[in-house]
């Protein structure tokens, strides 16, 4: 099983920071500056606590910044890094970010936004939740208030994950998707079809309607609860400053 992390985007709703920056590399540390911790950092220490060895990194806005941190960063983590370039990272959704890396898939991957932090726990919460059956697990954060803007979930107990969208009433919703999955490595190459199917009818589409498209197909997909920990995915400024403070804990 290798890491793998989303970090194509262009992350608008925080410039100037990421005037020259893609998301995934806005520092997180208390001042904000350069050489801080980012969440990439945080992410890529994450997967070697856990003891992963490899990981490959999607990238597109701004991929120049990755590249040439690359070496660093296999250093400071002891991972081995294939970065994975989106072309279209300015134009479309991360529905089809995530299936540029597609053949990542095939060897199991623990999958994470650019732009969420999150405690190590997280992951080994997945880790634990494996049982040689379950081929997709989502970590979903059932204690959080809910609004609109969460990516919501509806969890049977005896089913798996029913639904995933944003647009549901969240008194309807089991929990929030926090974007950290566990994949197995045998649910690749339907996953990759389904999010082929999705970013073809609609190329604006999010990832996570690629895990509709296999619910709706009669694949079961699962969840765990994280329980009740400090995270964020950082969309804008105040997510930011939220997430300084979060990484500070960690």
């Amino acid at each position: 099983m290798i890491g793998l992390v989303l970090a194509a985007g262009a992350g608008r709703r925080l410039r100037p920071h990421t005037d020259s920056l893609p998301k995934a590399l806005v520092p997180v540390g208390p001042a904000g500056i350069e050489g801080e911790p980012t969440v990439l950092d945080l992410t890529l220490g994450n997967f070697a606590e856990i003891g992963l060895t490899e990981a490959a990194v999607i990238v597109g806005y701004r991929k120049e910044a990755v590249h040439a941190r690359k070496a660093a960063l296999e250093e400071k983590y002891g991972l081995k890094l294939t970065l994975i370039d989106n072309d279209k990272a300015e134009e479309w959704n991360n529905a089809y970010s995530l299936w540029c890396g597609r053949d990542a898939l095939k060897d199991g991957v623990i999958l994470a936004n650019g732009d969420t932090v999150h405690p190590v726990s997280v992951e080994k919460t997945l880790l634990a939740a494996r049982d040689g059956v379950r081929r997709i697990i989502l970590a979903v954060d059932t204690v959080k208030s809910l609004a609109d803007e969460e990516m919501k979930v509806v969890v049977d107990p005896g089913l798996g994950v029913r639904r995933i969208t944003k647009l549901m009433d969240p008194a309807e919703a089991t929990g929030e998707y926090i974007g950290v999955t566990l994949i197995e490595g045998g649910a690749a190459e339907e996953l990759a079809q389904a999010l082929r199917t999705v970013w073809e009818s609609d190329p604006q589409q999010f990832y996570e309607h690629g895990y509709q498209e296999l619910i709706n197909g009669g694949f079961r997909i699962d969840a765990a609860p994280i329980g009740d920990v400090s995270w964020v995915e950082i969309d804008n400024h105040d997510d930011l400053a939220r997430g300084r403070e979060i990484a500070c804990q960690y």
